[in-house]
Formats: C-alpha cells, sequence, structure tokens
C-alpha cells in the first residue's frame, strides 16, 4: 500500500497546485490513499465547504485541520457534510467534527487522527498524547494508524514519534509551512517527519506576501497577511510505502514540486 501525505494547502494557489499534481503523483507512485491538511485552504484561515468539497473532488481521502478549524462558519451550519475531515481531537467535545475516522483500503482499516500541540500555539483543550492513546484504543482496532499532529515545536512532534514508537504507523508533522529533510523510520516501526511542509504561494513567506511578514515580524507594523492568488507555486509532501504482511512503513519519499510563474 502507498499512502501520500500532503502538506498544509495554503489558498487558492494551494488548491490549484493540487488539482494540478496529484492526479499524476497518484499515478506516478501507485498512490492507495490521500490525507492532506486543509485547515488553510480557504483565505489561509479554515476550511470553507465549498473548499472541502473541491478538495475531496480532487481525488484526497481525508482531510484533517488545525488551530484554524474554527475560522469559518461552514464548520457549523455545514458539520453534517463534512463527513471525510478530521478535526483536532483535542479540543473541547462539544465541538462539531470528526475526531478520528476509519477508513477501508484494500482489506485495511487507517485510522486517521489530527491533535494539535500545547507548544507556541493555541487551541488545545487536552494533552495530545493522553488524546492518541485514547482513540488507539478504541474498537475495533485498525491495522494502520496515522497521525497528523498539528504542532510548532518540533520536539512536541518527536516526542508523539518516539513515544508511541512501534504502536503508530505515522507521525507526519504539519503547521510551519516549511517541508523538513528528516523523514525516518524509528526502531519500532512508526515512520515519522517533522513537518509535511505547504501547497501554495512559492514566493512569499509560508504561503502569504512576504511584505507583511516583514513588516509585522520585523517592524511591528500590523499587517493583514494578504493571499496571493497568481504566481510561483510549491507543492509539499510525502509518500509512504506500507508493507501489507507487516502493517508498517518501508520506505518513504519526499515530494518537493515548484512551480514557477
Amino acid at each position: 500500500m502507498n499512502i501520500l501525505f500532503i502538506g498544509d494547502i495554503v489558498g487558492k494557489l494551494g488548491r490549484k497546485i493540487v488539482e494540478e499534481e496529484l492526479p499524476i503523483l497518484k499515478e506516478k507512485y501507485h498512490v492507495d490513499f490521500v490525507v492532506a491538511n486543509g485547515e488553510n485552504a480557504t483565505h489561509g484561515k479554515g476550511l470553507s465547504i465549498k473548499h472541502y468539497h473541491e478538495l475531496i473532488a480532487a481525488g484526497i481521502d481525508c482531510i484533517t485541520m488545525g488551530n484554524h478549524y474554527l475560522r469559518v462558519k461552514d464548520v457549523f451550519s455545514h458539520k453534517t457534510e463534512y463527513t471525510k475531515m478530521v478535526r483536532p481531537a483535542n479540543m473541547y467535545p462539544d465541538i462539531p467534527g470528526n475526531t478520528y475516522l476509519d477508513f477501508s483500503i484494500k482489506g485495511k482499516i487507517i485510522r486517521v487522527i489530527n491533535v494539535l500541540g500545547r507548544g507556541f500555539m493555541n487551541g488545545a483543550n487536552y494533552n495530545p498524547f493522553d488524546t492518541v492513546e485514547k482513540i488507539m484504543g478504541i474498537l475495533p482496532k485498525p491495522q494502520l494508524v496515522l497521525v497528523d499532529f498539528h504542532a510548532e515545536s518540533t520536539a512536541e512532534k518527536m516526542i508523539m514519534a518516539k513515544g508511541f514508537d512501534g504502536q503508530l504507523t505515522a507521525v507526519v508533522g504539519t503547521h510551519t509551512h516549511v517541508q523538513t529533510n528528516d523523514p525516518r523510520i524509528l526502531p519500532k516501526g512508526t515512520a515519522f517527519i517533522t513537518d509535511l511542509g505547504m501547497c501554495g504561494y512559492y514566493d512569499g513567506i509560508l504561503g502569504v506576501k512576504s511584505e507583511d511578514a516583514i513588516n509585522l515580524t520585523w517592524r511591528g507594523i500590523p499587517s493583514k497577511f494578504e493571499m496571493v492568488d497568481s504566481g510561483s507555486s510549491i507543492f509539499n509532501g510525502l509518500v509512504m510505502e506500507i508493507d501489507d504482511e507487516m502493517d508498517r512503513a518501508v520506505d518513504m519519499k519526499l515530494i518537493n514540486i515548484i512551480k514557477k510563474d
């Protein structure tokens, strides 16, 4: 089995490059299952129901979220329509959305879990490690468990992977929008990467206009962080090969596609 993980999809350019490249990647790597982080897909903040349906139609099987999950009203007004989306499980239980999803792929059950980190970011109401452990124990137990850990702290992501080494199939980090060159399979079999990266505007900073980020961070000038709808774009992700007999990763390939304007 081959699983494709896609980094944070940011705005219109992110959605566009995913729609263009995903069919090619699925054919090239014989992809059986696609997981993508979509928490920035709608103007960089959240995922509208319209854009949710666009991404599913593009070929994504499961969409994970993050700290911007509640930035669009659709997650309340259209809550029953987000059937293939997983929101951070360590938010309050009365917040709408799936805390995990099980998928049947090639005769195996794949469980997808999404949690928020607590270091240098807001939104997590509960301990992410305890939350993952609790969901892992829900019956019937799946053969494969994939965790999207949406977190700022690199150490926190590594703690998730090493703390559950041999119990989780994969821990992939999202949120920083910067792809890390550290995909690895840990000693007991859990596959890990600190951050998948992003899909979106390439010539900016983290998918937004460079001048906005520079003005805010360097000069302290309040900035709107405007999205860019045209220009060069990047597609970041990772393909993971799963041994069907051992139910564990045996190979990982980084995806880094840059399309110049």
